[in-house]
């Protein structure tokens, strides 16, 4: 699992079919503690917003974190921390 803040949405207006109604943000990662000048791009399935620190999940148990397993998601936030 990675650690990120929101950084802010990607809005795109045509995607792959079974990404439709999937919000997508981008995330700029915490690694050891240190805001790094990485980002990632993530589909949203907790309903996190801009400024949140996040959990995120990649590879392939990115999808099992989505309705549709057949996504073709590398990344998928799964958690807000508080």
């Amino acid at each position: 699992m990675l650690k990120g803040i929101i950084r802010g949405n990607i809005v795109s207006t045509r995607k792959q079919e079974s990404l439709v109604g999937s919000k997508f943000m981008e995330v700029q990662l915490v690694k050891n503690g240190v805001l790094t000048d990485e980002f990632i791009i993530a589909i949203d399935s907790v309903g996190a917003g801009i400024g949140e620190t996040v959990l995120i999940t990649t590879g392939s148990s990115a999808r099992l974190a989505l309705h549709n397993t057949n996504s073709p998601a590398d990344a998928v936030i799964v958690g807000i921390i508080d």
